[in-house]
């Protein structure tokens, strides 16, 4: 790589050194790039959930037992693994559909794949047992993941300053939260009145619309010089890069640092993932009907999703990334633990109280960790860079997750049914301490390290 491509590989995206006005900021919400990403991160969210708390709604729906739910909810290991294919994503075109280039050829394929996934799982169904449909589920996942990949890497190289980055990021954002509300809420509805198997192909045809935004998008250009200085990936030396390059890459700028904010990162969303298989099972359990479930999570759990993107966003940019990742995992946890108040009271003002703190939560801190990965990422390496920070976040969480069921079945001799789900879900909730102390050291030493720099 020359110099020249090494400094730009460097190099985030420009910051602006004026702040916007609102109109400039409305004006900028015109980008046709904005609405590419809101369509992007739509297609992003929409599997998620489809291999993960939704299917665990089905299997339960289907008497299919807590254990069984929550192993099976491993088919997302995808979303912790997809470091390992990512450098082939940042690195090689796919046969054919690379003729409409690196970003968009990888987009279609897993768009494609995802599509047939989830008509898989919706042909072969529960009844003949969970391993044909558990196939299909990994397909799936997989799939789903090497979008995320390829979203994520196009989403950061279109940014032209930080600003742009911000606004990408929250649309982003917005969409995948769009998209779970269509997976997380109104499918339970349709469910309850079509049955799981036609909702789950009704999901699969949505994902057109992420295919008919992968053909509107342009290839990002900020990247094109580095990539070309690059060696051939089937060269020793371009092997290397794109194996090894990303981590010297991140090592070399944070230095011993680099290893706090990976820990910090991965401990980050357990309060939202370790219970994740057990919330459907939860209402399931509390006796709360479907349509009840829908309406909460359309109406309430909209409005805090909404309102959560936006301070997230409002918070990064007035309080700064780390402060905003401190707060963000305090709600969090609160979120988390509050579900436990269901155990006692279920009725319609508490239900809503509790979705509608989790929404916010979840929200304002899925922006603030987005924003925080995407400053660590260099141009050459970000699908791989940005997939291992992504992995890295999702890695332990999903791991322990397959273990919520055998927890809560586990309490259930000593505290009853719904009284283990409570204790499992307050313990839940007080994994958000540890990486908010490390966030609290990182800041610190950030401040000392600037400190020594301006000396």
């Amino acid at each position: 790589m020359t110099a020249d491509a090494k400094a730009i590989a460097a190099a985030p995206p420009k910051p602006h050194h004026h702040r916007r006005s609102a109109l400039q900021v409305l004006g900028a919400l015109r980008q046709p790039k904005v609405a590419v990403m809101l369509a992007l991160g739509f297609s992003s969210g929409l599997p998620f959930l489809l291999t993960a708390n939704t299917f665990g709604y089905w299997l339960r729906d289907e008497g299919t037992s807590l254990k069984a739910i929550g192993f099976i909810s491993w088919v997302g290991a995808a979303y912790f693994l997809k470091f390992l294919w990512s450098p082939i994503v940042d690195r090689v075109d796919v046969p054919l559909l690379g003729r409409l280039g690196r970003r968009r050829g990888w987009m279609l394929l897993s768009q494609i794949l995802v599509a047939i996934g989830l008509v898989g799982m919706a042909v072969v169904g529960v009844q003949p047992g969970l391993v044909a449909i558990g196939a299909f589920a990994v397909l799936t996942a997989f799939a789903s993941a090497t979008q995320d990949i390829v979203i994520d890497a196009w989403r950061i190289e279109a940014a032209g300053d930080s600003d742009e980055m911000g606004l990408l990021t929250s649309a982003a954002q917005l969409g995948y939260r769009g998209a779970l509300l269509i997976t997380d809420a109104l499918i339970i509805a349709a469910a309850a009145r079509f049955g799981w198997a036609p909702s789950y192909v009704g999901v699969a045809v949505l994902m057109a619309v992420g295919a008919a935004a992968t053909f509107v998008a342009f290839e990002p250009a900020r990247a094109e010089e580095v990539m070309q200085a690059k060696a051939s990936l089937l060269s020793p030396r371009g092997l290397f890069d794109a194996l090894v390059g990303p981590f010297v890459e991140f090592f070399s700028q944070h230095r011993a640092v680099g290893l706090l904010m990976l820990a910090a990162v991965a401990l980050y969303r357990l309060p939202d993932f370790i219970m994740g298989p057990m919330y459907n099972p939860y209402y399931h359990d509390l006796g709360v009907p479907k349509d009840t479930v829908a309406l909460v999570r359309g109406s309430f759990g909209l409005g805090a999703t909404f309102l959560g993107i936006a301070v997230g966003g409002l918070s990064s940019i007035r309080l700064g990334l780390l402060p905003s990742l401190m707060l963000g995992a305090l709600i969090e946890g609160a979120g988390t633990a509050a579900f436990a108040l269901l155990s006692l009271h279920h009725d319609m003002p508490t239900f809503a109280a509790v979705m509608t703190l989790d929404s916010f939560a979840q929200a304002f801190a899925g922006v603030a960790l987005v924003a925080y990965m995407s400053s660590l990422t260099n141009l050459g390496y970000t699908a791989t860079q940005y997939a291992l920070l992504s992995s890295t976040y999702a890695m332990l969480g999903k791991f322990l997750k397959g273990f919520s069921g055998v927890t809560v079945e586990a309490l259930t001799p000593h505290y009853g049914p719904l009284g283990a789900y409570a204790v499992a879900f307050i313990g839940t909730g007080l994994t958000a301490i540890p990486p908010i102390l490390l966030f609290l050291l990182i800041h610190h030493l950030d401040r000392g390290r600037r400190k020594a720099n301006a000396a």
